[in-house]
């Protein structure tokens, strides 16, 4: 008995373990994601710095080849995270060492090891492959295999951004439009047409009701299957509502009357200056006004502001960037089709961690790239972010804003107008089903009023 113990406490000390190093590399891609997020505000904020205080004896650290550095370490972390950590993490805990080996961490660190080796030798090698295949060059083998491995991984990361810059495509917008249904669950809504007093002690009874019936059920011999569990999926349903109402009552009236209109209207505000960027952007690619966001010679960090409005155009850029990091983080949770992802507090198994860290190492890593795409800012993108491919092409960098100004519109404008809309088409429902019911009702008076068949009705004439 005592050696099934300790065997079951070790295996059970193995896997902890094993979650354990799994949590601490979701943790560092996710500071890589971070730092990726960041890259672009805060190389803004440094050239508005530096050129503010050029002479500053305490700026001298901040310089352009601390900036560049650190591009370059973002994007060297972010191929790490990608092609290694992340498939080491999900393969180490799905790994139990192979047969006839003695189990431990050795047994699955090697497992794992070998697995992710040879996965990277098929991925290098179809990539060699369809290099070789679709290459015109007449180049020999050894060269072209020392090109494939110096642009294959480049390659793939500007994939993986690509595929980043379409999700986002898809969920910036939802979350433009999520954000005034996520402020309404945090800020206090101003309450016109609402007695909370009288919501408050209704709820109050309600859950007094639901608790006397719950300790009635308990001194029950055999209760009824399911009742008890239906009665407290209830009576947590009215706690919560009863915490809503006792925040609105312990609201002041500044937060419920005017907190909630100015966030509003500061948000409406950030997406009509985002959709003025975008639709100047497209217009300045159209006419030629504008080159292509590529960075052909990086420029120097300090040297001149690349915002037309000096300090002030880059805190409303920053102020963008951060805004959109926020609604497409809103949106893509808010999908329906990536709303399994959400994470439950104390209940959210180690796939579905990877999974989010993986998701937000990819939206982060394609946030700088589409930033400049769409016009937000006119800072270079250094390192390797600016010589991803897809941002030579003209046609799909004018139909991608086109596309992504279209699209916020939408939501923005179906926000909006879906009250009105509904209330238009409930009252059209509502006029139909009455046009509907007076001619049942017309058809069946007549009915009941025809004489019967083979009677003739004649009309007599009173004679005067």
């Amino acid at each position: 008995m005592e050696s099934c113990h300790f065997v079951s406490f070790s295996a059970d000390a193995e896997d902890a373990m094993v979650y354990r190093i799994a949590l601490w590399i979701c943790t560092f891609t996710l500071t890589v994601s971070l730092g990726a997020v960041l890259l672009l505000p805060l190389s803004i904020v440094s050239n508005e710095i530096l050129l503010l205080s050029p002479n500053s004896y305490y700026m001298k650290w901040l310089n352009s080849s601390l900036i560049h550095g650190l591009w370059n370490k973002i994007f060297l972390f972010s191929n790490l995270s990608f092609f290694v950590l992340m498939p080491f993490a999900y393969l180490f805990t799905e790994s139990e060492g192979f047969a006839g080996w003695k189990k431990g961490l050795k047994a699955r660190i090697f497992e794992t090891t070998l697995v992710l080796f040879l996965l990277s030798i098929l991925i290098f090698g179809l990539v060699w492959v369809a290099s070789a295949l679709f290459d015109d060059e007449e180049d020999s083998s050894l060269q072209t295999l020392f090109g494939v491995w110096s642009s294959s991984l480049p390659l793939l990361y500007s994939c993986m951004s690509i595929l980043g810059v379409f999700i986002l495509l898809i969920s910036t917008p939802l979350g433009f439009t999520r954000m005034f249904t996520v402020i309404g669950n945090f800020v206090v809504k101003p309450q016109f047409m609402e007695n909370v007093r009288e919501e408050y002690e209704r709820t109050q009874m309600e859950e007094e009701v639901l608790k006397r019936k719950i300790r009635g059920l308990d001194n029950q011999d055999r209760p009824i299957n399911g009742q008890k569990s239906h009665l407290m999926e209830e009576l947590q349903e009215t706690q919560k509502d009863l915490k809503k109402y006792e925040r609105k009552l312990n609201a002041s009236s500044w937060q419920r009357n005017l907190f909630y209109p100015l966030l509003w209207m500061l948000l409406l505000a950030l997406a009509v200056l985002f959709l003025f960027f975008v639709g100047l952007n497209v217009f300045r690619l159209l006419f030629g006004i504008k080159a292509l966001p590529v960075s052909i010679k990086e420029a120097g960090v300090g040297k001149v502001s690349l915002s037309m409005f000096g300090p002030f155009g880059a805190i409303v850029e920053v102020t963008l960037i951060l805004y959109l990091l926020i609604a497409s983080v809103v949106g893509f949770y808010g999908a329906p089709f990536f709303r399994a992802l959400i994470p439950v507090p104390h209940d959210t198994p180690m796939t579905k961690i990877i999974m989010n860290s993986l998701v937000l190492l990819i939206m982060s890593s394609a946030l700088p790239v589409l930033s400049r795409t769409l016009g937000i800012t006119n800072f270079d993108l250094l390192g390797e972010f600016g010589r991803f491919d897809s941002l030579h092409n003209v046609y799909l960098v004018i139909s991608y804003n086109f596309l992504f100004g279209v699209a916020t519109y939408y939501c923005i404008l179906n926000k909006f107008t879906s009250t009105v809309r509904d209330t238009i088409l409930q009252r059209v429902r509502v006029y139909v089903e009455t046009v509907r019911t007076s001619k049942t009702r017309l058809r069946a008076h007549l009915e009941q009023t025809r004489p019967p068949n083979g009677v003739t009705v004649k009309t007599v004439q009173n004679v005067g």
